[in-house]
């Protein structure tokens, strides 16, 4: 059952500071296939017509973290309403979605999950005032991934499951936002190499192998089909990429080799990659409203 209410916040924004009244409606369902698919939706208290939608996917190694910023895991934690209200002030409403944990269920379930929330959005976008074709996705670390799987994948009729519900509208989005997420789990090791760092994704505890429920190199085709580099073509939707180069859990080359081949297909207009030196994994800067309205103007380029 989702819980509804408004909440009083400040907005903290520089560019914008001015208050903001939350509307939070917690815990829908998107999906009846597990508990963990459901969201949450962030709305300003009046609303004004059509608004576009940011679809947040959260970070925490596919096997934790949750769509309110609670984690054990200290990279998978994150203040939801330091990472909304920017956004809200921005003339965006923000969907923040759980997915199926490596724990529960091993890759493609996530992607699955994600494009069903997508879905859901446009299926449900009269009754919250979502503007149904203005929907980018926003992830970090794993979140970053599969809002990378969704700028890459659409149309992917593998990577869907109908079966879910909402299977009419489309899953496809206008753009995304990729936070220092893994991209091709088979060139990780040799990344982390090519960097002077210790190398541990083939191993079966890794994060990767868990996702994909075999150590990577013994299920190399299976690898191939979880890569947005697999998909990357001239549908692929507009991507802003950024991770600090001190990242010691996701080598930062990921993201060059992910930003060089989508540049190639789509424009390199339409690409932005911002390396940040000195920045580790989920460092908090990143979730700084400066950085936020940065970001946010790339995305107006696309929604707008």
């Amino acid at each position: 059952m989702a819980a509804e209410g408004t909440h009083n916040h400040q907005g903290n924004s520089g560019r914008v500071g001015h208050r903001i009244d939350l509307t939070l409606v917690k815990d829908v369902a998107y999906a009846t296939r597990s508990e963990a698919q459901k969201l949450d939706i962030y709305l300003p208290a009046r609303v004004d017509g059509p608004r576009p939608v940011i679809l947040w996917i959260h970070p925490g190694g596919f096997h934790c973290g949750d769509k309110g910023g609670n984690a054990s895991s200290p990279g998978a934690k994150f203040s939801i309403l330091e990472l909304v209200l920017p956004m809200l002030e921005r003339g965006y409403s923000v969907v923040s979605t759980n997915y199926r944990l490596s724990g529960e269920a091993v890759f493609p379930a996530a992607v699955h999950d994600v494009k069903a929330a997508v879905r859901w959005i446009r299926t449900h976008a009269s009754r919250y005032d979502f503007a149904r074709d203005k929907i980018v996705a926003w992830g970090s670390s794993a979140g970053g991934y599969l809002a990378t799987m969704l700028a890459t994948t659409g149309g992917v009729e593998a990577l869907e499951d109908l079966s879910m519900g909402n299977a009419d509208p489309s899953s496809r989005i206008a753009a995304a936002v990729d936070w220092y997420g893994p991209v091709d789990f088979l060139l990780m090791d040799k990344h982390h190499a090519e960097l002077g760092r210790e190398a541990h994704v083939h191993e079966a505890g890794s994060p990767e192998s868990r996702f994909m429920g075999a150590p990577i190199f013994k299920v190399r085709e299976r690898c191939q089909a979880a890569t947005p580099m697999t998909y990357i073509g001239k549908d692929s939707a507009p991507l802003y990429i950024q991770q600090g180069k001190g990242d010691l859990i996701i080598p930062y080359p990921q993201s060059m080799m992910l930003a060089e081949k989508l540049s190639a297909a789509i424009g390199s207009e339409h690409v932005v990659l911002n390396l940040v030196e000195k920045v580790g994994h989920a460092d908090w800067g990143f979730f700084k409203p400066g950085n936020i309205h940065k970001i946010i103007d790339f995305l107006d380029r696309y929604i707008r």
